[in-house]
């Protein structure tokens, strides 16, 4: 399973004022905290400063490469921004995102292609997002086409299966279950992610559903998750779904998350 650290964020509380301040010390701390906790990625998004997204984004980009080793998913719907940032990113990068809104992918797909990036691809079109997990997949089929015929290999693609809230929409955590089993049945070789934590979205004790959520997608054949990697409970719970599942050969990342008291 992949972790991408969701917290470099400018729409949480917390995060908005520290890039509004470039306060670097909060930021990189933020960024090796999620490191340390088990993020295989960290995420960076600017996009609440819309006027000033084009500069904060390659901003962020730079001091969390001086504060950790990982590669970071660049998080804008931005062109410009997302080529300032692509441009200092040391390793290969995941851009978010892609659609098959025309304007959308006509303006991102270049940077793709000059940048090497792998890519999220969006289940949604001009319509916006589907209410069926089989409308879902024709996206699905579609922009894998696509995206493959402008010459990105599948393993570089990440299908978002947009986790809508449960609060609003009863049916949605169970459409974003069927999406992800069927993209993992019929388009081999691509990856699956989502916005995880938006299938709480205001409703209470939101962690118990993030968790409950996220060991249903593992098991519907998810292998990417945007996630709080601060959340002790729900890393633990995905290291044991995991070895369950037979993707832990032998249990050893398990055992040695074990030994080192990462398990809870």
């Amino acid at each position: 399973m992949l972790i991408i650290g969701e917290k470099i964020n400018s729409s949480i509380p917390s995060v908005g004022p520290a890039i509004a301040n470039k306060d670097k010390a909060f930021i990189q701390k933020l960024a090796a905290d999620q490191a340390e906790a088990g993020a295989d990625f960290i995420d960076v998004n600017a996009g609440a400063f819309v006027q000033e997204e084009a500069e904060l984004l390659p901003w962020l980009v730079e001091i969390v490469q001086e504060a950790v080793d990982r590669p970071l998913c660049i998080d804008s719907p931005n062109p410009a921004a997302l080529a300032n940032a692509l441009a200092v990113s040391r390793k290969k990068a995941i851009v978010n995102s892609i659609s098959l809104e025309k304007d959308r992918y006509e303006s991102i797909i270049p940077l793709i292609q000059k940048s090497g990036s792998s890519i999220i691809a969006l289940c949604m079109d001009g319509r916006g997002i589907p209410a069926t997990a089989e409308q879902r997949f024709e996206i699905a089929r579609t922009l894998v086409e696509r995206l493959t015929g402008d010459g990105i290999a599948a393993e570089d693609i990440y299908i978002d299966a947009m986790a809508q809230p449960i609060g609003t929409d009863s049916n949605s955590g169970r459409v974003t279950l069927n999406t992800v089993a069927a993209v993992r049945q019929g388009l081999p070789g691509v990856h699956i992610t989502c916005g995880l934590s938006n299938v709480s979205f205001g409703l209470p004790k939101r962690r118990l559903l993030n968790q409950s959520f996220a060991v249903s997608l593992a098991v519907s054949g998810m292998d990417a998750f945007f996630i709080d990697p601060l959340d002790e409970r729900l890393m633990s719970l995905l290291r044991s779904t995991e070895a369950i599942l037979g993707e832990d050969k032998y249990c050893r990342k398990f055992i040695k998350a074990s030994r080192v008291g990462k398990l809870v």
